[in-house]
């Protein structure tokens, strides 16, 4: 058994560095007429901006789900991220979801359907052991290109990818750069 416990709150912190990054656009946008030089939490350029992360997370949440149900109806199954690193299919999620709110409510039931598909008794430990061929790439760079077990293609977006965008997110949040580079 997988305890879905970390997965869970994985997702709720990048939920509410979302929800913090559009209220700040929100309260940025409103003040864009008082204060023109006002922050705006607008990425570096090259970077993603916050639909666009979060469009990401939910094309690697339904490739996850995809794989754990492949493995729980007995098929074989593969784990790339590469189509959740393209550009068009990146804006084609965020115009599908209706924009960021839809994006977040997207990825809440994305969560909650795989956590409730990896966690508890849905899988065993033979079926969470199952390797899969995997092929992450981040940034142009290769980081994986090998089977893994399941298991580890689950633990893997709870301990690293959803925690590195919940930290993107935040990145975007107006004087974040700066009281970060004063520190």
């Amino acid at each position: 058994m997988l305890d879905a416990t970390p997965l869970q709150n994985a997702y709720q912190a990048l939920l509410d560095a979302a929800a913090t990054v559009a209220d700040a656009a929100t309260v940025t946008d409103a003040d864009a007429d008082a204060d023109a030089d006002s922050p705006d939490p607008a990425p570096p350029h090259g970077e993603w901006n916050a639909d666009q992360i979060l469009a990401h997370v939910s094309l690697v949440s339904a490739a996850t789900i995809a794989a754990v149900a492949n493995v729980a109806a007995g098929a074989h199954t593969t784990y790339d991220n590469r189509i959740a690193l393209d550009a068009w299919t990146i804006e084609r999620t965020i115009e599908h979801a209706g924009g960021n709110a839809g994006l977040r409510d997207r990825i809440g039931g994305q969560a909650a359907a795989l956590c409730a598909l990896a966690g508890g008794a849905a899988l065993s430990d033979a079926e969470l052991s199952t390797p899969a061929p995997v092929r992450l790439l981040s940034n142009g760079t290769l980081l994986a290109d090998q089977p893994m077990p399941l298991r580890d293609i689950v633990t893997g977006l709870a301990d690293a990818e959803l925690p590195g965008h919940t930290r993107q997110l935040l990145d975007l949040l107006p004087g974040r750069a700066v009281a970060e580079a004063t520190r």
